[in-house]
């Protein structure tokens, strides 16, 4: 989402620790937990470092992308992780804010008692300043988001963010984002083209074994050995009367398949 700037601007002191901070090793920043608020949600605020933003409603060109990308995302989401839209994220003790897609795991996190922090990100990059985009990158990545991909709209590309080389990394549009949060390899191309955006959904659809997709595959089997069979009835000029077509019907789509087999081996209507 692209945020906007109120016309006022001030900073937040860091609060003091809480028994609801995360679990942390000796020595390391204990860090509020990811649902401790800052922001009013649902009201568009945000905080960057203490600043407080409003995050702006999308021109076509970001609306259309955001909306591409969550369809995309949530047709390809691996079982026991959950996509979200415009999820806030406490990262810091001065900051609070949404990336545009996530996906995370299942569930509550023992340890603090809140959802997961979300492993894969992604933003959509249309009026928002790369500068911007980078500030939020390195603070998803100090709270431990494994990993954020940006869709920068005018450019019409993807980039990945690297912390360790601390650069927008771009993807080629031929290769694909393997994750365990994915249920399979999904392609950059998704990202930017609609075409390709379906054909990502029906295979991730396919990768999870959908029941909706699995019932539409099996009834093209079933029309197409059925076409198999009337074909080679006709070739064998065996009638296809109102009897044998109410069998026909009442076979499944492997009865279909080994009717189909014997008309070829046998030559005639089994009796």
């Amino acid at each position: 989402m692209d945020p906007k700037p109120p016309r006022y601007r001030y900073q937040i002191a860091p609060s003091a620790p809480s028994v609801a901070a995360e679990v942390s090793l000796p020595g390391a920043t204990t860090l509020p937990r990811v649902e401790d608020r800052l922001a009013r949600p649902e009201s568009r605020e945000e905080y960057v470092h203490g600043q407080r933003v409003l995050a702006a409603p999308a021109n076509a060109p970001h609306g259309d992308r955001h909306c591409q990308l969550d369809y995309v995302v949530r047709g390809n989401v691996a079982a026991g992780y959950i996509s979200s839209t415009d999820l806030l994220t406490r990262t810091d003790e001065a900051s609070d804010f949404a990336t545009d897609t996530c996906v995370r795991r299942s569930g509550t996190d023992p340890r603090t008692g809140t959802r997961w922090l979300e492993e894969l990100a992604f933003e959509v990059v249309a009026e928002q300043s790369r500068r911007d985009v980078t500030e939020r990158a390195k603070a998803l990545t100090a709270r431990g988001v494994r990993r954020l991909v940006a869709v920068f709209v005018k450019q019409g590309e993807v980039c990945e963010w690297s912390a360790e080389q601390e650069r927008w990394r771009p993807l080629d549009p031929h290769d694909v984002i393997v994750d365990p949060t994915l249920a399979r390899p999904l392609p950059v191309r998704a990202l930017l083209d609609a075409s390709a955006a379906d054909e990502a959904v029906a295979q991730g659809l396919r990768a999870r074994h959908h029941p909706a997709l699995a019932q539409v595959e099996a009834a093209g089997a079933t029309r197409g050995l059925r076409k198999g069979i009337e074909a080679v009835c006709a070739l064998l000029e065996l009638p296809l009367d109102d009897a044998r077509q109410r069998q026909l019907d009442a076979l499944d789509e492997a009865g279909l398949d080994a009717l189909l087999q014997r008309l070829r081996t046998d030559r005639r209507w089994p009796s």
